[in-house]
């Protein structure tokens, strides 16, 4: 007997790759329903060799439904993930909403699943499990081994995040904007502050009293709630004009010593990991070999002299993947591979 799954936000970026990792990885589903608005009812969208046609997120009951994957925006969020767990569906939200709150665990299954088992004991749990920001996601899964080894004190990471993570306009005005100016036409500005082709833009979500901004927030948040409440980190976040694929330069100060062999040992070992790290022109990975992959590449790592155990290394993950749609259906097959859900 399979699950019955609903995918909310189905005809978004990461709820289509959803749809493609659950037939991907043969998820034990018995029916898969596409949700969202009621201006996308009868929109089609793939499930492997299926085709769906979306259905209105109002009209659905998921009283008879045991995993919704919501990935509908916060707004969408707020509003049905304590509904939907109320009738006994288990939601697991993508979006930003439920990530803080003290009651729902936020999760990335290679780092801290462990988690899980205490929260669906808890018969009063609120039934939401939170998935991370994309760039927190990558980033904690090569932390881990290496804070399990020599404990993080601080971390100093700049992104360099594809516009995928701004959704499908986003990707769309980058398209436009390469377009125009190899036809020199007029380069539209829409969804981002400034051109985002040929061009980086050093602001990813609004400004806060401080000076960063909302998703270098995340970062530092996310990342205490899911490694190590000690852990101490500032971030750079960077919009780049690249497709699929976040980048971060990630820089490590440990209080124990550890050597670059070492951690590139411990990487290579560490689930969710892959190293690619040759010290020779193209013997590292770029968001253009990562997207379509599960894996957190890991590349560049090397001993930073300046401070007294300090390492610097370079990460890249499909921000779609990894970054949200896989990490959501992991932390699904995590609740099932340990007995802790399963099908009404």
């Amino acid at each position: 007997m399979g699950f019955k799954v609903a995918v909310v936000g189905a005809t978004g970026n990461v709820g289509r790759e959803m749809l493609s990792i659950l037939a991907e990885r043969a998820f034990p589903v018995d029916e898969v329903v596409a949700l969202a608005s009621s201006r996308s009812l009868g929109t089609e969208v793939s499930f492997g060799d299926k085709v769906l046609k979306v259905q209105n997120l109002e009209h659905h009951d998921f009283s008879k439904t045991d995993i919704c994957l919501m990935s509908a925006g916060s707004g969408v969020s707020k509003d049905w993930s304590p509904k939907i767990g109320a009738m006994g569906c288990l939601v697991i939200d993508n979006s930003s909403c439920w990530r803080y709150d003290e009651r729902v665990p936020l999760i990335v299954p290679e780092v801290n699943a462990d988690i899980l088992t205490r929260f669906m004991g808890d018969a009063k749990r609120l039934n939401i499990i939170a998935n991370p920001n994309c760039s927190t996601a990558q980033l904690v899964v090569a932390l881990k081994p290496l804070h399990d080894r020599a404990t993080i004190k601080r971390v100093v990471v700049s992104t360099y995040q594809s516009v995928s993570g701004a959704g499908k306009d986003a990707m769309d005005e980058l398209f436009n904007q390469s377009r125009a100016i190899f036809s020199a036409t007029e380069v539209k500005i829409e969804k981002f502050p400034k051109r985002i082709a040929f061009n980086v833009i050093p602001q990813i979500d609004v400004f806060l009293d401080d000076g960063y901004t909302k998703e270098e927030w995340k970062m530092v948040v996310e990342t205490k709630k899911i490694l190590d409440t000690k852990i101490k980190l500032t971030a750079t976040c960077v919009r780049v004009p690249v497709f699929i694929g976040h980048s971060e330069a990630v820089n490590i100060e440990f209080e124990n010593p550890i050597t670059a062999d070492e951690a590139r040992s411990l990487l290579r070992s560490a689930p969710g990991c892959l190293v690619i790290d040759k010290r020779e022109p193209g013997g590292y990975i770029t968001p253009h070999d990562a997207a379509g992959e599960d894996a957190t590449y890991i590349s560049r790592i090397r001993e930073d002299s300046t401070v007294e155990h300090g390492l610097a290394l370079w990460c890249v993950s499909d921000n779609l993947r990894k970054g949200a749609a896989l990490n959501a259906i992991q932390i699904a097959e995590s609740l099932i591979n340990r007995k802790l859900l399963k099908p009404r």
